[in-house]
């Protein structure tokens, strides 16, 4: 028993000395720290592990003194703002004492695990003019050198479109890259990547944007459209070769119809469309050719509805045969769209005739308005309006009943003359209508019982 007894008297003694001694490790280590920093600290870029507080000081008043900022930018540029250039001063006015203070020096059995990078604020002070004077003259935000970034694009090709890879260019954001030099200096950074600060403007589409895949897609199938315009003397088609110029795509990724482009392009179509008002060749029933002009009749494309009516079918990726959208219309597209039924007044002989399929239905002499410019008969080619019976023709200081009135220009047209017992001649050189066609009633009525609206009625001198 007393062999065991002096076992366990033993044991506890080593154990007393033990704590005893790694106690008093313990006290000497936390009085080594409460005027020196734990091991592993780091504070605004100086190594401060074991250091006293004055150590510290003194060492970021040395790395202040020489302190430079490198910025490393795109393209391998890197530039420099140094100390002597923005008028750096160090003076920590006590905050790394305070930092020192503030720490609990019983704690650095934990602390030496967890090492401590302390970044304080307000160590150093610049001179704001000359920082925003170095700042000025950064290469980075020199506008001479700035490449705009561009978003991926498209570019037609044999093959369709293919994506063009965007354009990072070098544009700065200056407001944030100031904020962030700032930020740096004041936290005794010593190098700063632009790029990882996200300085840059970069491009919204790059060339592997699901957005941009997308658009390629429905590029790919616009072009895709066959359209084929008809007309008399041939056709003409609308494919990818002509479809590709009218197509762009903006900043925002979205798909413009240059529809300026287009109409230009359809006004050179509509050459082989149009007749509204445009001289033609006209075989007159006397044996001479002449060119007549000027009227309303013939085809007028509406480029407008046009346009419309094309994206329409660009976009459903149609292959189809079609004619333009007419504001107005001519009997037929044969290369003479006045056809064979038509009306025919020869004002120089003041004579008129009706032709209806070729055949000749009625002729006769008539009196055209008197040659004055209130009352002369317009020469061109017109449409008839509509056709009336028992109309009153009213004007200035008349008002005249008909028994029948095709107008085919605004208030001027064909209609029975019954107060005339003489037509034809030199009559309307002195007794000339107000611009209307005065025909005999026979003539009249004759012309009026076959013709049909819209039928064209051709004016003219010789």
């Amino acid at each position: 028993m007393e062999i065991q007894t002096t076992k366990r008297k033993k044991s506890v003694k080593a154990i007393i000395i033990s704590f005893s001694i790694l106690f008093a490790l313990y006290l000497s280590f936390s009085i080594y720290f409460s005027n020196h920093f734990y091991f592993g600290s780091v504070i605004n870029g100086v190594n401060a592990s074991g250091k006293t507080v004055d150590k510290v000081d003194k060492e970021l008043l040395t790395k202040y003194a020489s302190y430079t900022l490198e910025l490393n930018e795109r393209g391998g540029v890197k530039e420099q703002l140094k100390a002597a250039d923005i008028g750096l001063k160090y003076n920590s006015n006590g905050k790394v004492q305070m930092l020192e203070d503030n720490k609990n020096s019983f704690g650095w059995f934990y602390e030496i695990f967890n090492p401590k990078n302390s970044e304080i604020s307000g160590l150093v002070t610049y001179d704001e003019k000359l920082l925003k004077s170095r700042f000025d003259k950064l290469s980075a935000i020199d506008s001479k050198k700035t490449i705009e970034p561009q978003n991926a694009n498209f570019k037609y090709t044999d093959d369709g479109y293919v994506v063009v890879k965007e354009v990072m260019g070098n544009k700065i954001t200056s407001k944030q890259l100031y904020t962030n030099i700032i930020s740096a200096i004041l936290t005794g950074e010593t190098k700063m990547d632009l790029e990882l600060k996200n300085n840059y403007v970069n491009p919204k589409y790059t060339s592997t944007s699901k957005e941009i895949l997308a658009t390629k897609i429905l590029l790919n199938k616009y072009i895709t459209s066959n359209i084929t315009y008809t007309y008399a003397s041939g056709n003409q088609v609308i494919d990818k070769s002509v479809l590709n110029k009218w197509l762009t795509v903006d900043k925002n990724n979205t798909i413009i119809f240059d529809e300026v482009t287009m109409k230009t392009y359809l006004t050179e179509l509509d050459n082989h469309y149009e007749t509204y008002g445009t001289e033609r060749e006209f075989a007159t029933s006397v044996g001479k050719t002449l060119k007549v002009g000027g009227g309303d009749y013939g085809w007028k494309v509406q480029r407008a509805g046009e346009v419309a009516d094309l994206i329409v079918s660009i976009k459903s990726g149609q292959t189809i045969a079609k004619e333009p959208r007419y504001t107005e219309k001519g009997l037929n597209h044969d290369l003479n769209d006045i056809g064979n039924t038509y009306v025919e007044i020869n004002m120089t002989k003041q004579h008129m005739w009706f032709y209806k399929n070729g055949n000749l239905i009625a002729s006769g002499d008539v009196v055209t308005g008197k040659p004055t410019k209130d009352r002369a008969t317009p020469t061109g080619i017109y449409k008839l309006k509509y056709k009336a019976k028992n109309a009153t023709l009213k004007g200035e200081n008349y008002s005249t009943p008909v028994s029948v009135f095709m107008p085919f220009n605004g208030g001027i047209g064909i209609h029975d003359a019954t107060w005339r017992n003489k037509f034809g001649g030199q009559i309307y050189l002195t007794g000339g209508s107000h611009g209307c066609i005065n025909s005999p009633p026979a003539l009249a009525q004759k012309i009026y019982d076959n013709i049909n609206a819209d039928t064209p009625v051709v004016c003219y001198f010789e």
